[in-house]
């Protein structure tokens, strides 16, 4: 069981998602006819926030939110999933984080972000007697990915370091890292494109050898995901391996999220890395079988059945 006085934090990125069906993804320069289009709650750090909270931990959010319909609604729904709101501030005169997102008929996407309030999320937002710096030192695990702006990123690692609060840094969009970040990162989490980012390469080679190389950069340990490959977790001289659940794809968006929540409810749960890196593949393969990333999202029970079968 997970102990609520020891659970999550997450800082990161909210977005309001406008979602559009066509049968292929657009070549550059090309007019497409659309299908379907809807909106959804998302941004990497909510949706692994809502992710962790479906799975049964505790967990506070950090952010920032236009003061605009958007970021009143962004709140609305993280309280109605159980997350904590408290450190989701809005900023005066800012319009919310939107994403553009496509989604072809075989389930791939492209996604277009536009930061918005997320951009102000800022160091000095996270001074030591600060409400934000706060709900990062009393959680067992602190989740971040890099939706926010970098050096924002780093203080909270800084203070979740100097606190015992292990970090998980979910490295995307892709981008290098500075060794000072990589040095306090307890679990890196990379699909492949951010894994060349990371490494500053232009191929990736073997996924062993990659899991491998991300880990000599710093972090005790590094989770790679590979689609409908799986995933791999390195945490020293062992690669651990595990293949794909074969589910019906609908989309992937917000497979990645649930994943990374997923690993890091595991480890807060003391799971062992093969059983942790499992579960999290589950919960993976379960959000593709739903449109939409928040929506996507698979409960504690499905992930436990679908384990099971």
């Amino acid at each position: 069981m997970v102990d609520a006085k020891q659970g999550l934090s997450v800082l990161g990125s909210l977005n309001m998602d406008l979602v559009v069906r066509a049968r292929r993804l657009p070549r550059p320069g090309e007019t497409l006819a659309g299908g379907p289009f809807q909106t959804f709650h998302g941004g990497k750090g909510g949706n692994q926030a809502v992710a962790a909270a479906r799975l049964g931990a505790s967990v506070a959010m950090v952010g920032r939110v236009g003061d605009d319909a958007y970021g009143a609604e962004l709140r609305r729904g993280l309280a109605a999933e159980g997350v904590g709101d408290a450190e989701v501030r809005p900023v005066p005169g800012c319009p919310s984080g939107v994403a553009l997102i496509t989604v072809d008929d075989a389930g791939e996407n492209t996604i277009v972000v536009t930061p918005g309030a997320n951009a102000w999320l800022l160091p000095q937002d996270l001074a030591p007697e600060s409400g934000a710096a706060r709900a990062i030192q009393e959680a067992a695990w602190l989740i971040a990915q890099l939706e926010v702006p970098l050096d924002t990123v780093l203080q909270a690692a800084r203070l979740a370091h100097a606190a015992g609060t292990r970090f998980l840094l979910n490295a995307a969009p892709a981008s290098q890292l500075p060794e000072a970040l990589l040095s306090l990162i307890d679990v890196l989490v990379v699909n492949r494109v951010e894994a060349a980012a990371v490494l500053e390469r232009s191929r990736v080679g073997a996924p062993s050898g990659l899991a491998r190389a991300l880990r000599r950069l710093g972090p005790r340990a590094a989770a790679v995901t590979l689609g409908d490959q799986g995933a791999l977790f390195c945490d020293g001289a062992r690669v651990l391996r595990q293949d794909a659940f074969a589910v019906e794809t609908v989309d992937a968006v917000g497979a990645g999220d649930a994943f990374t929540a997923a690993l890091a409810v595991a480890l807060l749960e003391s799971q062992a890395p093969a059983e942790a890196l499992c579960f999290a593949c589950a919960a993976g393969a379960l959000a593709t079988t739903r449109a939409g990333a928040r929506t996507s999202l698979p409960r504690r029970a499905e992930v436990d059945a679908l384990l099971r079968r």
